[in-house]
């Protein structure tokens, strides 16, 4: 990438992308939940729920950013963001957990679509949008590189004390360090468009124009096709900790460790190792995309589904190695995608609504997801996790099928 365009605000990006994703919990929250006693059904509910909540306030969310700034929208989701992980922290039933995935699901849905749209506002005003792909993935890259020091920060955590709660209220410190780091950014990216009319402002105009913007078939498509994969991995990622688990379970115990606190560590290196490889796809989307043939969306959005069905025959066998190779490839997948796909959406897009258009794709991805995470739970707990990957995937593998790419990407 262009040297010049590596100033203080892109290591401002960079430094968001990489706290944001230090929840330290993500590399245990389906185990921790078991560990309090919650069916898979439960566990879709939770995981429903919080997707509906966010599906309820995306348009909301990513209109109220477009007018009133998005600086303050996100400084606000990362308290909502905060407050949701204290609740996470002193919870003790189910109906509590319910709560606190509702908060965490407002505040998602005031994150998404913020940052993006202050960085495409940035790269535009200072002429480099032809960098758009290039630069959103090496930004992005430093996400997943959090991701993977979170969860090796976790495994060691668990593997001090073997406490899944504890690592709640460890979320909370890189969170309110990154709520300091967006009040510092530069008040000409805060919002698009400084408008005089506050009847150019009104949510009627704005939702007006947004409609106009959707009914493009080229938008609609680009947004409807990348919700659809990245909503399929987030409904099912964290399953990928049963994989883990049953990898730990192949290793001889240490003696005078507890088994809880050498699984702790074996999740937290294996989860660092996915997050390494996500990081290199993510930086080097960029490449990929001038290497790749045509139908790039619909090849890659293919082959992440036939992964989820590969991997859920190889967790049926228990064949646990392949299992989790092939999971880690659906990550591989969406981290390659999701790059070119927001560059491509901030192509077709007007700046002033870019924040609402990431907003409603967001929205679609959660309506995904949460249909996909409440129908998955429920076949986990009659069937179990492998077949309940085999019957979803399978299932989303023949209706991505019959989708209809006239258009070249």
């Amino acid at each position: 990438m262009n040297p010049q365009i590596k100033d203080s605000q892109y290591r401002k990006f960079c430094a968001y992308g990489f706290l944001k994703n230090l929840r330290f919990f993500d590399a245990f929250l389906i185990l921790f939940l078991i560990d309090k006693g919650m069916t898979y059904t439960q566990i879709g509910i939770l995981y429903a729920a919080r997707e509906i909540l966010t599906n309820f306030f995306e348009i909301p969310s990513g209109l109220i950013a477009d007018i009133y700034g998005r600086k303050k929208s996100l400084a606000a989701a990362l308290f909502i963001f905060i407050l949701s992980f204290l609740i996470f922290w002193l919870s003790i039933n189910f109906w509590l957990y319910l709560f606190a995935f509702i908060i965490f699901g407002i505040a998602d849905a005031f994150r998404s679509g913020s940052h993006k749209g202050m960085m495409m506002d940035y790269l535009k005003l200072n002429n480099w949008a032809n960098f758009k792909s290039e630069y959103y993935g090496h930004t992005r890259s430093w996400s997943q590189r959090g991701s993977a020091i979170s969860a090796l920060i976790a495994g060691m955590l668990i593997f001090i004390d073997g406490n899944y709660q504890n690592i709640f209220i460890y979320s909370v410190i890189p969170y309110a360090i990154n709520f300091l780091l967006i009040l510092s950014y530069p008040s000409e990216i805060d919002r698009s468009e400084k408008k005089k009319n506050k009847d150019e402002r009104s949510f009627v105009n704005n939702f007006q124009a947004l409609y106009r913007v959707l009914k493009q078939k080229s938008v609609l498509k680009l947004v409807s096709t990348s919700a659809f994969h990245t909503a399929y991995l987030k409904a099912l990622k964290d399953y990928i900790q049963a994989i883990m688990l049953g990898i730990a379970l192949l290793l001889p115990n240490i003696k005078g460790i507890g088994i809880e606190n050498q699984n702790g560590i074996v999740i937290g290196m294996l989860y660092f190792l996915i997050y390494l490889l996500t990081a290199y796809a993510s930086q080097y989307s960029s490449v990929i995309l001038k290497k790749a043939p045509t139908n790039l969306t619909r090849k890659t959005l293919l082959l992440g589904l036939f992964f989820g069905l590969a991997c859920g025959v190889f967790f049926i066998y228990e064949i646990w190695i392949w299992a989790f190779v092939a999971f880690t490839f659906i990550f591989i997948i969406e981290n390659i995608r999701k790059p070119i796909l927001t560059a491509f959406v901030a192509d077709n897009v007007p700046n002033e609504l870019l924040t609402s258009v990431y907003s409603s794709q967001s929205q679609l991805r959660t309506l995904f997801s949460a249909a996909i995470a409440f129908v998955f739970g429920i076949f986990a707990d009659i069937w179990g996790i492998g077949i309940a990957l085999v019957i979803v995937s399978s299932t989303l593998l023949l209706l991505a099928s019959f989708i209809s790419y006239r258009k070249k990407e």
